[in-house]
């Protein structure tokens, strides 16, 4: 009775440590998801397939990367278009406004056939492996130049197969389903058969792939045996593989779901005894943790899937230590979806004939607003990548490793061994438990909440060294003065903080001269240089694409040639026409005054808040405080010619006052984040660009694309007879984009485009999702023939 009750005792007390463990895991998990956001990005890209000087318009989603719903942390987001080496050949900067962002590049003449990739980004997604950036794959052909792509070969090659036993463990004399992939030289998956041997050639198991070359088998390996995998391709050719390590100790799971609610994880052993804890999370959020012992070497844990959330949910075996031994995915399919109602009045329109698009949106029986995005383009001969849709996206392939082929196959049928090998083939990818022990995590990039980031180094010119405590100013020569500061830290690094900078501008980047003149600056990229796992499938050049490309050609440079002026012009004008000082306490047109030939009679005749004064042969400025009358500051004041900080004031009263336009002047203490001037006098020339005045050698000077501004997407119309009798040629292949439709709750909503002179099959791509995080797609086509006389 004593030993039974000692038993009990003993029992209860490591049951309630194991309790712990579950608790304390699951709270870490909490903490590392509320200390640390994580951001998602979708790109909608118009179409798949796109000539040179055709032009990519795409619009961005930036969503919590676990309940996906719109996330407004960072307020630029960046895209990139990159070669089969991983090098970029296109870069782009978008505003994102409320978690959404639209914006287009154009594709120049030089680059070669071929496939590329897309990758989108912040920086906060910096931080992380560059697997988590949004990633697609785009083909871009050069009907100009000679194809390069690589010549389709007859040698056989090995198939890139894969061996993954459930949990990721195979140990001797337990059994477990071992999933497996093998994909071709395309990166698709591929037809096989295939075997497990012995070291003496004995078969002990034969398997084929169920879909897209993914599928599974049951073995036991055991102790003293060393096994080979061969592969039998469709052309009977056989490749030798070697398996997995086999561990001697170790733990295996299995996933079962034992009935239609009900979830069964088992686990089982070998040489290892103890707790061990269970803990599910779906996409990084907690949703259910348990303890139990290893009794004989097996531990079983069942629960109600209905507490697991929509989508891929990650299943944690620790052990007593509390590491982890074992993970296993799970796919819950979700319970909404956004049901997009995209309806084309009739099949068949004329050439430019107006097409009513009727748009509705619902989730379950429940009409529900949602933020659209539209594209039509043609369909022809031409290959072209799979559209990536925002569904399968967000709720799949963007929480999994290594591509995944045909995504949207999972989500249109009810394929559940199909999604099961899947999960089995592709592991999580969000983060590593390694990262949520970590107790004080530090970034290297901060996420931009307010604009765009402008970072650098200070550094010694002689040495090279980075330099702390060293005060530098960066700005672009406007009519509208933009500046900005920043203090180099311990490390020498210094970040400018730019809020509405839009385009291409000239920046010049500077130290003041008067104090520090040994040092020079260097401006880093703002673009990721990491690279990823994503690989892109071959391109091969075919000669029947040969008509399709001459159209296509055609097409693009007529449209180019009509295209109006206004429609190929990027809109960076700003609202704002204030300096970044704002109302000034003096201003003068100088055209208002009479005009004295030199700078010096300007100041000492017009300005009185200024004092233009000699000391030791050299002039200097002083303002006068506003807040004590007569009373001026004892150091010299920001002195700037459009916008830009001149630090020689001999040098600025020998510019000519007659290029002038403008002089405002603070008369008072200002600051402008880390420094403060004593008072500001500030020059504007007529066209904002400095007017020849020469910039200090020591300065850094660069061209620098900001935050693009906007563009709109051009079609014509053909409401009235005349437009319709134009004999100005279209050609357009691409109908229409809309990437900012928003449907309400009450009524559907009617859109409409005209067709162009060229005639084909045209496909219409809607793409959506809600402020909860609900997202859907939808694709009709309808076709466009010639008008008959």
């Amino acid at each position: 009775m004593k030993t039974r009750f000692f038993l009990i005792l003993y029992s209860l007390f490591t049951l309630g440590i194991a309790t712990g463990r579950a608790q304390n895991l699951t709270q870490q998990l909490t903490n590392y998801r509320q200390q640390i956001p994580q951001e998602k990005l979708f790109f909608h890209l118009d179409r798949p397939l796109y000539l040179v000087g055709e032009t990519i318009w795409f619009k961005t989603h930036c969503v919590d990367a676990a309940l996906h719903t719109p996330m407004n942390m960072s307020k630029v987001a960046y895209l990139e278009v990159l070669d089969k080496d991983q090098n970029p050949v296109l870069q782009t900067k978008i505003t994102l406004n409320g978690g959404k962002g639209t914006g287009s590049v154009f594709i120049p003449p030089f680059l070669a056939s071929g496939n590329y990739f897309v990758r989108g980004y912040t920086q906060w997604m910096k931080n992380f492996s560059p697997e988590f950036y949004f990633q697609s794959t785009i083909t871009i052909a050069n009907p100009f130049s000679k194809p390069t792509s690589t010549p389709a070969t007859k040698v056989a090659t090995p198939y890139e197969l894969q061996l993954f036993p459930e949990g990721g463990q195979w140990v001797q004399g337990l059994e477990s389903k071992v999933a497996f992939r093998a994909v071709g030289e395309d990166g698709k998956g591929v037809a096989f058969r295939g075997r497990i041997v012995n070291q003496q050639n004995d078969t002990l198991v034969r398997f084929e792939p169920y879909k897209f070359g993914i599928g599974s088998f049951v073995f036991t390996p055991q102790a003293g045996q060393s096994y080979r995998v061969l592969l039998q391709n469709t052309e009977n050719k056989w490749f030798t593989y070697a398996p997995p390590a086999i561990l001697e100790q170790g733990y295996v799971v299995q996933v079962n779901e034992s009935t239609a609610n009900t979830l069964e994880i088992v686990v089982r052993a070998q040489g290892k005894e103890g707790a061990i804890s269970l803990l599910a999370h779906t996409k990084g959020v907690g949703k259910y943790a348990a303890q139990t012992s290893l009794q004989n070497g097996q531990a079983r844990f069942t629960f109600n899937k209905n507490l697991l959330g929509d989508g891929t949910t990650t299943l944690t075996i620790f052990d007593n230590k509390q590491q982890p031994v074992c993970e296993r995915l799970y796919f819950k399919r979700p319970k909404e979806s956004l049901n997009i109602a995209a309806k084309i009045t009739k099949p068949l329109y004329n050439t430019r004939e107006k097409v009513e698009l009727d748009l509705g949106t619902q989730v379950g029986t429940a009409k529900t607003a949602a933020d659209l995005s539209i594209s039509v383009f043609l369909v022809d001969s031409l290959p072209a990548p799979a559209p990536v849709l925002i569904d399968s996206y967000l709720g799949l392939s963007s929480d999994l490793k290594g591509t995944v082929e045909s995504p949207h196959y999972y989500f249109q049928n009810e394929d559940d061994m199909a999604l099961d090998h899947l999960m089995l083939t592709h592991g999580w990818r969000r983060f590593t438990w390694n990262d949520v022990t970590q107790t004080k995590p530090k970034f290297a990039f901060a996420p931009e909440m307010t604009g765009h980031f402008i970072s650098g180094k200070v550094l010694d010119a002689k040495t090279g060294t980075p330099v702390s405590n060293i005060d530098t100013y960066l700005a672009a020569p406007s009519k509208r003065p933009q500046l900005f500061a920043s203090t180099s830290d311990s490390l020498g690094r210094i970040l400018f903080e730019l809020k509405h900078f839009l385009g291409s501008k000239e920046v010049i980047v500077q130290t003041n001269t008067r104090k520090d003149s040994t040092y020079r600056i260097e401006i880093n990229s703002p673009y990721s240089d990491k690279t990823s796992s994503y690989s892109l499938p071959p391109f091969r050049f075919d000669a029947s694409w040969k008509n399709d490309l001459l159209t296509r050609s055609i097409n693009m440079q007529t449209r180019n040639s009509f295209l109006p002026k206004s429609a190929q012009q990027m809109n960076t004008t700003e609202a704002d026409t204030l300096a970044f000082f704002g109302i000034p306490d003096e201003k003068y047109l100088l055209d208002a005054y009479t005009r004295f030939p030199t700078l010096e009679e300007v100041m000492r005749e017009y300005v009185p808040g200024v004092a233009v004064r000699r000391r030791q042969g050299k002039f200097i400025f002083r303002v006068y405080d506003k807040l004590q009358a007569n009373v001026p500051f004892e150091e010299e004041p920001l002195v700037m010619i459009d916008g830009v900080p001149m630090f020689d004031t001999d040098k600025v009263l020998t510019f000519d006052p007659l290029k002038i336009k403008a002089l405002q002047v603070i008369d008072g203490l200002y600051y402008l984040g880390p420094v403060s001037f004593p008072g500001i006098v500030s020059y504007t020339t007529y066209k904002g660009d400095l007017a020849g005045f020469p910039i200090d050698p020591r300065a850094l000077v660069l061209s620098y694309e900001g935050v693009q501004g906007k563009r709109e997407f051009y079609a014509p119309r053909y409401d009235s007879a005349a437009q319709l009798k134009s004999r100005v040629p279209d050609f357009r292949n691409h109908l229409y984009w809309n990437p900012q439709v928003v449907t309400s709750t009450d009524s559907k909503q009617t859109l409409n485009f005209y067709t162009s002179d060229q005639a084909g099959t045209y496909r219409v791509v809607v793409q959506g999702i809600t402020d909860k995080g609900v997202a859907g797609s939808k694709m009709v086509t309808f076709e466009v023939k010639k008008s008959s006389l």
